[in-house]
């Protein structure tokens, strides 16, 4: 009897049941976009954010550089051979220094690892490499004439002028990260992908390979199987690395002893990357590195996303706090209008409602009744709601809107060339740069399920209203109206 009087209700009320579940619809999509978009929004801080760490890593630990005291040499200096034979001959000259961060101990890897609720850490050495290389042309000295008295070594002595010769020297610098090879699921190498040849093996602790971006690749023109020279070491290039998102932490990637060794930072490392035992107790983590271990800096991923500024991070702010707020207050207004007019439906039912309880139908059939019409009209929302929240998400997908991403420095370590980065990791802390995100809108299984739990939760509000006016008829009522 509940379910033939259910379906002849709705199919006598369409219109009105359209309006209902319409209104509930609105709000549900709103819901779904919103989320969607929110969803997006985190998906696309995770990529800028993992272009400055390696995936899996919590935090870094590092140390800042001491200043550098007053009358003390800024910048590397070159020394060059003098020669006399006037070749012509190139020359070159290689300075690799530790990139912006003062070193720690590689035992302090090993500490931090011993860590209440750390799981792993690995260290790495940021370097900097700069090349001057070039040749010195030496002049010709050219006499000049005799006297006004005709000249000849009578005369008084011409005076002699160099022309030509000079010097032409050009500087080449680039980024070189040590990376610990028995660890790969560790540091910034992490946030590239191998497109070409192969990564390190965990045996190549000391072998003379390197990894290349492929950004630097291309524009030295290396592949696979070449050779790069540093400070007169030449490395076998293993591998071309892509970046999964933004830069690459370094030009190039070698192992962490023969890191140690060119810059003579034996025993040595500038960053330790962090991988916590449980994502919950990072700051507990991060807390306790900087009681145990003196000195140092953590930054974890959230300190990072501080950071991030420009249109990312705006319509991030937008869509997690106006457009929340937006949801959820049309969402009330469905939810208050489909009560409403459920409440006047039952109002233009009078005569109906009484005549049932005149017929025996107790309050509580009767308001059941009502709320199982208004969950109908809830649920039939929903499905209308889902649908066109799928399709707007989808639409946002589809334009994928480009979104930047701006880097500030993390003060993590003082600036290099090239960068500091997650928290004075390699190659990243320029005074700023600027990433391109595209946004999407995916859809979770648990954004459904939220739709269509509102959608019930609407029906079940307007179903009170209406449901409780219902309780309230008495057959009198009816009797009133047929008079």
């Amino acid at each position: 009897m509940f379910f033939t009087y259910l379906r002849r209700e709705l199919r006598r009320r369409r219109k009105a049941a359209l309006v209902v579940a319409s209104g509930l619809a609105l709000g549900i999509a709103l819901v779904i976009v919103v989320n969607s978009v929110s969803s997006g929004m985190g998906q696309a801080q995770d990529k800028v954010l993992r272009s400055l760490y390696g995936l899996g890593t919590d935090m870094t630990v590092t140390k800042a550089a001491d200043p550098a005291e007053e009358g003390q040499a800024q910048g590397p200096r070159f020394r060059f051979d003098a020669r006399q034979d006037g070749s012509g001959e190139e020359q070159s000259s290689d300075r690799v220094m530790v990139q912006g961060l003062q070193t720690l101990a590689s035992s302090t890897v090993a500490k931090v690892g011993s860590q209440d609720g750390v799981a792993h850490a690995v260290g790495g050495l940021s370097l900097q490499v700069i090349q001057v290389s070039g040749e010195f042309t030496p002049g010709q000295l050219q006499q000049g004439s005799g006297g006004t008295g005709g000249g000849g070594p009578s005369g008084p002595a011409g005076e002699g002028r160099v022309q030509g010769g000079g010097a032409d020297f050009g500087v080449n610098s680039y980024s070189v990260f040590g990376t610990d090879v028995t660890e790969p699921a560790l540091g910034p190498l992490t946030t590239s992908k191998i497109t070409s040849g192969r990564t390190f093996t965990s045996s190549e602790t000391d072998a003379k390979v390197a990894v290349a971006d492929a950004s630097y690749a291309k524009e030295k023109k290396l592949a696979v199987d070449d050779t790069v020279t540093i400070k007169d070491v030449t490395y076998e290039v293993i591998g071309i690395a892509t970046p999964d998102s933004g830069e690459a932490a370094a030009n190039l990637y070698i192992p962490l002893k023969q890191a140690q060794t060119l810059s003579d930072s034996a025993d040595k490392v500038t960053t330790i990357y962090v991988e916590a035992a449980d994502s919950q107790r990072i700051d507990a983590v991060k807390s306790e590195i900087q009681q145990n271990i003196s000195g140092t800096t953590v930054t974890t991923s959230a300190d990072l996303a501080d950071t991030v500024s420009g249109s990312l991070s705006t319509a991030s702010d937008l869509a997690a706090g106006v457009g929340k707020w937006l949801s959820i207050v049309v969402l009330a207004a469905a939810f208050l209008v489909a009560g409403l007019l459920t409440s006047s439906a039952v109002s233009r039912r009078v005569r109906e409602f009484g005549t049932l309880k005149a017929l025996g139908w107790r309050s509580g059939r009767v308001t059941r009744q009502v709320v199982g019409e208004a969950v109908v009209h809830g649920l039939v929302g929903g499905a209308l709601g889902i649908a066109l929240g799928l399709a707007g998400a989808y639409a946002v997908t589809a334009i994928s809107p480009t979104l930047e991403a701006e880097l500030g420095g993390t003060g993590g370590g003082a600036a290099g060339p090239g960068g500091g980065g997650f928290g004075g990791g390699p190659a990243r802390q320029a005074a700023s740069r600027t990433l391109d995100v595209a946004l999407t809108a995916p859809v979770s299984l648990t954004t459904i399920a939220l739709a269509v739990g509102l959608a019930v939760t609407g029906g079940l509000v307007a179903g009170a209203f209406g449901g409780w006016r219902a309780s309230r008829l008495r057959p009198a009522d009816a009797l009133r109206r047929v008079a």
